[in-house]
């Protein structure tokens, strides 16, 4: 499996798995100012991130804008002296909407 390949299913996984629902609000209200309903808009399960729908085997279209938040992605530092801290890094992603969306070739 190629790299981008790890990273579009390490994407899927940490969407899938999430548990944090801090993110809901500016979801639901970028997608309803978009024109999507509200009953529509279902995070984890049809609003992903750019590498999540290609995991899925789905592009986002071409001059779609998406809705911005935050994830925290796990990470692993090494220090000078060898040991290892796990800890996570905060990031800015632009989640899709599956109408955002068309299956890949």
């Amino acid at each position: 499996m190629s790299a981008t390949a790890v990273q579009q299913h390490e994407s899927l996984n940490r969407a899938r798995g999430g548990v944090s629902t801090a993110n809901y609000a500016a979801i639901f209200a970028g997608f309803e100012a978009k024109g999507i309903p509200a009953d529509q808009i279902l995070p984890r399960e049809n609003v992903f991130t750019f590498n999540a729908w290609k995991a899925q085997g789905r592009s986002v279209r071409k001059g779609e804008h998406g809705v911005k938040c935050f994830t925290w992605i796990p990470t692993t530092k090494t220090k000078a002296d060898g040991t290892k801290s796990d800890g996570k890094i905060c990031r800015t992603v632009t989640v899709f909407h599956v109408s955002q969306t068309d299956a890949s070739n």
